[in-house]
């Protein structure tokens, strides 16, 4: 770790595994920052290993990922920018209403409690693995066909086929559920201090186009920080699916990240 350049933390969502963010990490570091790409804990250091072993990461809920990405920011020299898609996102809002992160950019972010707003397309997207319950206990995967609806409806079924492929991996189903029923659930998981004042600023990212997380969702939650007076500000790709971190225009995202970093905290690229 270079003690002289600003950590930038990457959190991956369900379904995609950290050397999914490994585009984004080179564009940080040639930007200044010392890109980070912590795993959720069980998951294997590559894709291939994390197909082979779904069951090591089985039953892992919001909870454990928030403070597995904890542990790891403790050890670092000065807080990080956080960065997150989907639960990452949610995750990257957890760690920064704690004081642990220096900014964040929340990328289509899992649904925290307070957030009422329901989408069909995000009902149908979730709706295999909610009407289980016992999937709380297992890990599951998305198919080709999943996939296409969930992420990659934006993009061609060519790419949707070509990003299933690459990066797509089991994952626990308990988050889902967490996020899904935090409205619901006495001293959830899924509650975001939205009121600390002192937090750094946040930068919420949405895709018009999204089946996961629609943007109202995203809308919604960014209302959720309306009491605090720390900066929060929201962002709306018209154009762009849930596969928005890993497709053809990942740059274009990645390029919107550091422009808003370099305004709203400039030293810490410096």
């Amino acid at each position: 770790m270079n003690a002289h350049r600003t950590p930038v933390m990457f959190i991956h969502g369900l379904w995609l595994h950290s050397t999914s963010w490994q585009g984004w990490a080179d564009t940080f570091s040639e930007a200044g920052y010392e890109p980070l790409l912590p795993e959720w804990p069980g998951v294997p250091d590559t894709v291939a290993e994390a197909r082979r072993q779904p069951e090591r990461q089985a039953g892992v809920g919001l909870a454990e990922i928030s403070e597995a990405h904890a542990e790891v920011i403790r050890t670092l020299h000065t807080p990080p920018v956080l960065v997150g898609h989907s639960v990452g996102g949610f995750i990257a809002q957890h760690l920064l209403g704690q004081g642990l992160g220096a900014a964040a950019v929340a990328i289509c972010p899992g649904q925290i409690k307070g957030v009422k707003a329901i989408a069909p397309a995000q009902a149908k997207s979730a709706f295999a693995f909610l009407r289980n319950p016992g999937n709380t206990k297992r890990a599951v995967s998305l198919d080709a066909a999943q996939f296409r609806y969930a992420f990659a409806n934006a993009v061609s079924q060519e790419e949707s086929d070509e990003l299933f492929e690459q990066w797509t991996i089991p994952s626990p189903a308990r988050p889902l559920f967490q996020l899904a029923l935090g409205n619901v659930t006495p001293n959830s998981a899924a509650k975001v201090n939205t009121d600390n004042e002192t937090r750094g600023p946040l930068l919420l990212l949405s895709g018009k186009l999204d089946h996961t997380v629609p943007d109202v969702l995203t809308r919604s939650t960014f209302k959720q920080y309306r009491r605090s007076s720390a900066v929060t500000e929201y962002q709306r790709f018209d154009d762009r699916g849930h596969s928005l971190i890993v497709d053809h225009g990942w740059p274009d995202l990645a390029a919107t990240s550091l422009a808003w970093l370099r305004k709203s905290v400039p030293a810490l690229s410096s």
